[in-house]
């Protein structure tokens, strides 16, 4: 396998790794769903509560990168979207480093409304923006030749790209989620959670950083 071949299957797998990545973050809403198999004494009810926090989270991923997908569409100003996301994704790291609370307006939303609890915490938290790097770097293997033929090429491709990244993303995270739910719903138990809680607040926000980092080097290499 070349090297040009390895590109987009690392790519790939940063996407699939970062939904591990927030699936596994408590603060994606994993335990809302033990919560609610709990009080239904019901695996079925744990079941159910996954649905509505991976279409949450699909929602917020298509929010945050679908914008990208009509801007890649302009060939010749790729590169400057490519730094402008980067210094973006920094800059969220950065802001989430300096102020790690949470906000106030997501303890208004009751978790039965999984949906709208699950997209508000990915907007929030900037989970969307750590795929846009990622986003950017595969639709720019479509964009490799110049003109109109290229342009032609990413109005096709980058909005069902987006759907792709975003729709790989969220399967990722629920899938750890709710393996993790799983684990505690029926063998852990909730003083496994309460002994052993754990948040990635703060490695999140240095993972935004470094993402756009990284993403930025290329971009001004590239």
């Amino acid at each position: 396998m070349s090297e040009a071949d390895w590109t987009p299957a690392l790519l790939w797998l940063a996407v699939v790794a970062s939904g591990l990545y927030h699936g596994v973050n408590p603060g994606m809403g994993w335990p809302l769903a033990v919560s609610a198999g709990l009080m239904e004494r019901s695996p079925r009810a744990l079941a159910s509560a996954l649905w509505p926090l991976a279409v949450g989270h699909l929602l917020a991923m298509l929010l945050v990168i679908l914008p990208f997908a009509l801007l890649v569409t302009l060939v010749e100003w790729q590169r400057q979207i490519q730094i402008g996301a980067s210094l973006l994704v920094i800059a969220f790291g950065v802001f989430r480093l300096v102020g790690r609370s949470h906000p106030r307006a997501l303890a208004r939303i009751p978790p039965t409304q999984l949906g709208l609890w699950s997209f508000a915490v990915a907007i929030a938290h900037g989970a969307g923006l750590m795929l846009v790097p990622i986003y950017l770097g595969l639709c720019r293997e479509a964009s490799l030749d110049r003109g109109h033929a290229a342009a032609d090429a990413l109005i096709n491709t980058s909005v069902s790209m987006a759907v792709l990244v975003a729709l790989v993303h969220a399967a990722a995270m629920i899938a750890a989620g709710g393996c993790l739910a799983w684990l505690v719903y029926r063998y852990l138990g909730l003083k496994f959670v309460s002994r052993s809680w754990f948040n990635l607040d703060m490695s999140w926000a240095i993972s935004l950083v470094l993402v756009g980092a990284i993403a930025l080097a290329l971009s001004v290499a590239g």
